[in-house]
């Protein structure tokens, strides 16, 4: 049984019984389930254990390997041109959905006193995680690392992939016999952690099962339905964004089957949608670049670690939608100029947002102010903060779709042939 399988087993049954522990009101299921949610906890742990080793392993190698600085900066140049235009895309896609559907209108007055009740604590904790971001002056200066050490230790990933860039980038000068030392060790410890991630991979259905069933046990299917529309909203923009966009770019751009591309990198997905974190499924992502799209490594370890940090389109979609059901909400009329504010403060507002659960958020306040919403910020965060769990996860399955179809498109134009990898070979 194929891995993707074994997790969307693992979700569906999680799902179910989650369900039914919530719909039936079950409090001793629900505390079980509860008290399992520390084993998928350990597994996103296990998992993102391997990131730092990984990340810096294969990107190490594949900037040494290429040889030629020109062809990364090349490659460099593709990558984030692709993102920042499909998280263009991504946004003008959730403002055009916002405006036919205009979800905002459709929430009466008690229910919008009571979730701002509900949910005003967070959403002010939430405004004080923000006003502790750093500025944009401190982010681009914060992509050149003090210590290397530090920003692994600390999992900030830009820093670290920049560093790690440089390095290979030296090596590809020093000296043959030198050379060849560097990248041998580098290519054991590249090798020892995709061993490493197989293993972990072995608990990914019963750590998907056990995530999964904590969060619908514990969801409000009551908030789920006064905020139906707007949910709505969001998840249509992602599908269209994620079969739509992404289709018509593999076919135009890579020149290889959407379906095909879709059933090979399935499990990618999943694992995204059960985590709510790109970094923590960056691992797989990798391994399903290399295996399953036959991508090369110094392809794969370029852009998807460079994706699970700066390519948030997922999260970009979900904040413009928010953004117009906010000011939809309180009678702010938004023109097209702010409209065109929005999809550039939130295309480069997701560059800045971790690749971890709920991060959107935070970015969420940027753009909110870019509009002149700045008196509602806190009230319509608590508006929306319900049903961001389950938003989130989605939005991060599309955020990981968007790694691998750059990293097919950037590998196609650099004359590989995709589909040849391990998966290929066993299908032959």
């Amino acid at each position: 049984m194929q891995l993707y399988t074994k997790i969307l087993i693992g979700l569906i049954a999680g799902a179910v019984v989650g369900v039914i522990a919530n719909v039936g009101g079950i409090e001793p299921l629900q505390s079980f389930l509860g008290a399992l949610e520390p084993l998928g906890t350990a597994f996103i742990n296990l998992i993102t254990m391997v990131v730092i080793p990984l990340v810096v392993a294969s990107l190490l190698v594949g900037t040494a390997s290429l040889g030629d600085l020109r062809k990364l900066g090349r490659i460099g140049g593709k990558t984030l041109l692709y993102y920042m235009m499909t998280t263009a895309i991504a946004v003008t896609i959730g403002l055009v959905v916002s405006n036919v559907v205009r979800p905002g209108s459709r929430v009466d007055e008690t229910t919008r006193v009571e979730l701002s009740e509900r949910y005003g604590g967070d959403a002010a904790a939430r405004m004080d995680m923000a006003a502790e971001a750093p500025s944009w002056v401190e982010t681009l200066m914060g992509v050149i690392p003090r210590n290397p050490v530090q920003a692994a230790a600390n999992m900030d990933l830009l820093p670290l992939i920049f560093f790690t860039i440089m390095f290979g980038a030296a090596i590809t000068v020093v000296d043959e016999p030198y050379r060849n030392q560097v990248v041998g060790f580098f290519q054991g410890v590249n090798q020892a952690s995709m061993v490493l991630i197989n293993w972990i991979m072995e608990l990914a259905p019963y750590a998907v099962f056990v995530l999964i069933a904590a969060v619908v046990a514990n969801f409000g299917l009551d908030l789920m339905r006064s905020l139906l529309v707007y949910t709505l909203v969001v998840v249509t923009g992602l599908l269209l964004h994620g079969l739509g966009t992404y289709a018509l770019m593999l076919r135009v751009l890579a020149r290889i089957n959407p379906i095909e591309f879709y059933k090979r990198i399935v499990a990618v997905p999943l694992l995204a949608f059960s985590t709510s974190s790109s970094n923590a499924t960056l691992p797989l992502t990798i391994e399903t670049a290399e295996q399953e799209l036959g991508v090369s490594n110094e392809v794969a370890s370029f852009v998807l670690p460079l994706g699970a940090t700066i390519n948030m389109d997922g999260t970009a979609l979900y904040q413009a939608v928010a953004v117009m059901f906010i000011a939809q909400i309180y009678g702010i009329p938004l023109d097209w100029a702010d409209q065109l504010i929005v999809v550039m403060t939130a295309t480069l507002a997701s560059i800045g947002a971790a690749g971890v659960p709920s991060a959107g958020i935070i970015t969420l306040i940027i753009v909110l102010n870019s509009v002149g919403l700045q008196g509602q910020v806190q009230a319509g965060i608590a508006l929306i903060l319900g049903v961001d769990r389950i938003l989130d996860m989605l939005r991060t399955s599309v955020n990981v779709t968007g790694d691998l179809s750059c990293s097919a498109f950037v590998a196609r134009t650099e004359g590989e042939s995709l589909f040849d990898g391990p998966a290929a070979q066993r299908a032959a």
